[in-house]
């Protein structure tokens, strides 16, 4: 073998299939570094070892017992070769086995040979069985589960097996295991450097990182596999804080506008809205109104409820803002310190998808209605302007070079829009405030392009509708300001939600009350589950079936008289934008749907939404889904259809039932769920291992005051050449990822 480095490809090295190299290239594993920062999910514990009228269905178990009755063959349709034998326990009771693709295992065991058999259990019409699982030779079969082959006799301490890594078909936690061995035997964890300060390591108990690569995919016990989670943890999460102090002291120094807030109009402007804001509204409003008269660029992230008014937040964000003139320019164009007497600075709002952006336009045409303040709306299917010159109470088509030559002279103060505003032939005049609603939804590199359009950086509000806990928003919004809306408006009513069980007396019941609602009027989703299916394609195809299946049975039963339509991933963004508009304006009466709504229009007239599959959902999407119907002063009802089997399943539902909000929902959610099940790198950017670490706020705290300490001190890192590599090489500011 070559001499190994960090960077050394995986393929160059080692022997690896075509099939491999596809699961490789799935799981992002390129290089040795990657592959030994791919760590384990868990590990075969001697303690998961069980007999087979014990082993449940649809579980990763381990088995022992007698392989007979070895043979090869070929599937019938496709041909693939297969192995394929009998596992008999010390109940004698059998277990069926397959293998695919791996006929030469049938020739390398022996009939009536003792062996270990690690896999998933699934039940076939012969009795459970078990496909591809991985296997070893045993010599000595134990007694039973707690035989002392799973014991280390002098410290009495129960011993590890395989570690169970993040799987793809075609490559095994086995050939993980094998190939990271030789990884760590050839000699390259004396060449490596920690990027850990050794004062960190040593005032916080953290092992070497040669040390925990070792611990984390070979562990002897259990302290040993927790103390190198515990340092990886870590690790990421300070890496991360360590990225955000370094954009929070480069904002610092930039200049943006230093605003005029004239109070007596803002009230006066709040004071037209027909409510009173809450306390958790005045309150963000008040943050942002002191961000913006400051030089530094405000970056603030208003995360507020599902409905619980954060569009009013950003119009009198928005209103403040224009309230300011321009900068007088010299005969270059270059701004001076004195105002002009004349027009305004400009806002730029960008929304997810056209709809919410169609939708914003018309909320913000009823707020400024009455202030002859102009407002452009920006999409790829069109543009329009508030007011029309010919009815000043509605808003106009207008071509879209005349809408970019109105924004580019400033003429337009208001301009909403989708990804289209980015684009580079959109140029404004001087644009002082940038506003993103469900900001998570956009890439770094277009928030970037929208804030450098001008000379100076605009300030920069964001919004999302995903309350998260305290702790993830520590480690994911490091380098903003947090403004938490925590209260709804007044009059709005607590969602109803309801855990159905499969039986069809209480789903007739449900679809009964939906009916009675449909005929006063108002309108209902229905949510198609989940489907779990490694291979993306396959999964959405089924998806795609599931819906049309669902609404064809609905529009022939249930909900026969009523109209029903369809939208799911699959479908192009104007189809979809197309469906949502014809909800929103009552051609629809059912919607049935994936998780594609998640995010969506606001429809007030939608109280009622049925969410098939509920167990199969996060407590967070499912929190998201039903604010789908929390719009409105109408009473909403939420179905949770569910087939709860396990305690667990049943106490996270439980959960979305009893919490008051989605912060309450964020805290328990993140609580219940365990490693591999938290979406971390999928939603966040962050591993599973940091998501789990960040239950714990002291880490989180830590890491961050660490982090800040040396920011402050050595802003370069020149201190610290291994952090400043890791720093220009890897990316750690995730939260627009």
């Amino acid at each position: 073998m070559k001499k190994l480095n960090l960077q050394s490809n995986i393929i160059e090295n080692f022997r690896v299939t075509d099939t491999q190299k596809k699961a490789l290239k799935r799981l992002a594993i390129a290089t040795v570094r990657d592959l030994l920062y791919h760590f384990p999910t868990r590990y075969s514990h001697m303690s998961e070892v069980t007999t087979i009228d014990q082993a449940i269905t649809g579980e990763l178990v381990t088995v022992y017992g007698i392989i007979d009755k070895l043979k090869t063959g070929k599937t019938y349709t496709t041909k693939v070769p297969t192995a394929s034998g009998v596992l008999t326990d010390i109940n004698n009771d059998t277990l069926f086995i397959t293998w695919f693709s791996q006929a030469f295992i049938a020739k390398k065991l022996t009939n009536g040979e003792g062996v270990k058999l690690t896999g998933k259990i699934t039940e076939t019409k012969n009795g459970k069985s078990m496909v591809n699982p991985e296997f070893e030779r045993v010599p000595n079969m134990p007694i039973d589960t707690h035989d002392s082959l799973f014991k280390n006799k002098s410290t009495n301490e129960v011993e590890f097996g395989y570690p169970i890594y993040p799987e793809s078909r075609g490559i095994t936690s086995k050939w993980m295991y094998h190939t990271i061995m030789k990884i760590l035997g050839s000699g390259l964890l004396e060449t490596i450097e920690d990027p850990l300060p050794q004062y960190l390591r040593e005032k916080y108990n953290l092992p070497s990182l040669a040390t925990a690569l070792v611990w984390i995919h070979a562990p002897k016990k259990q302290k040993d596999a927790d103390a190198a989670k515990k340092r990886f943890a870590f690790e990421e999460i300070f890496f991360i804080q360590l990225r955000n102090q370094q954009r929070r002291k480069q904002h610092e120094k930039m200049h943006s506008y230093n605003l005029e807030v004239n109070e007596n109009k803002i009230q006066d402007f709040i004071n037209s809205f027909p409510f009173e804001p809450t306390v958790a509204q005045s309150s963000a409003i008040e943050s942002i109104l002191e961000d913006i008269t400051s030089s530094r660029p405000m970056t603030r992230l208003v995360e507020g409820d599902v409905g619980s008014g954060k569009t009013f937040i950003a119009a009198v964000a928005a209103y403040a803002t224009i309230q300011n003139r321009p900068l007088k320019r010299s005969t270059f164009g270059q701004a001076k310190k004195e105002q002009q007497t004349f027009g305004r600075l400009q806002v730029a709002y960008m929304a997810p998808t056209e709809v919410l952006a169609t939708q914003l336009f018309e909320n913000f045409i009823e707020y400024f209605s009455g202030t002859g303040i102009q407002i452009g709306l920006l999409t790829g299917s069109g543009c329009r302007k508030f007011p029309s010159k010919v009815a000043r109470e509605s808003w106009t088509s207008i071509s879209r070079s005349q809408l970019l030559k109105w924004v580019k002279n400033g003429e337009v103060p208001i301009v909403i829009g989708t990804h289209a505003l980015i684009q580079k032939k959109v140029e404004f005049q001087d644009l002082a405030l940038v506003i993103v609603d469900e900001q998570h939804r956009f890439g770094t590199k277009q928030r970037m392009e929208l804030t450098v359009k001008d000379a100076r950086l605009p300030h920069y509000l964001s919004m999302t509708a995903t309350p998260i806990p305290r702790t993830l928003a520590l480690t994911v919004y490091g380098d903003l300001d947090l403004s938490v809306v925590d209260q709804m408006p007044t009059g709005r009513k607590q969602i109803i939600t309801e855990i159905v069980p499969p039986s069809e007396h209480d789903r007739k019941q449900v679809y009964a009350d939906i009916r009675t609602r449909l005929d006063e009027g108002r309108q209902a989703y229905v949510i198609c589950p989940r489907i779990y299916e490694p291979d993306e394609s396959k999964a959405n195809a089924l998806l795609l079936k599931s819906v049309k299946a669902e609404a064809q049975r609905l529009a022939h039963s249930e909900f026969k008289d009523y109209r029903i339509d369809i939208m799911h991933s699959k479908m192009t963004k104007a189809k979809k934008e197309e469906v949502m508009q014809k909800f929103y304006n009552h051609e629809i009466d059912v919607l049935v749907s994936t998780s594609v709504v998640e995010v969506g229009v606001n429809v007030p007239n939608a109280t009622s939404i049925i969410i098939e599959g509920a167990e199969r959902f996060g407590l967070a999407q499912l929190h998201q889904l039903r604010g789908r119907v929390m719009r409105s002063t109408y009473q909403p009802y939420c179905y949770l259809f569910a087939d709860a089997k396990s305690d667990k399943t049943v106490e996270r539902l439980e959960a979305i039932v009893q919490a008051k909000n989605g912060f309450e929902l964020a805290e328990i959610d993140l609580s219940l769920r365990g490693a591999g099940d938290l979406a971390g790198q999928k939603q966040w950017g962050i591993s599973d291992l940091a998501m789990e670490a960040i239950k714990n706020i002291k880490m989180v705290e830590y890491a961050r005051d660490e982090a800040k300490h040396i920011i402050e001190n050595d802003e370069a890192l020149e201190s610290y050449p291994e952090l400043k590599e890791i720093m220009d090489r890897d990316h750690y500011h995730i939260h627009f990822e």
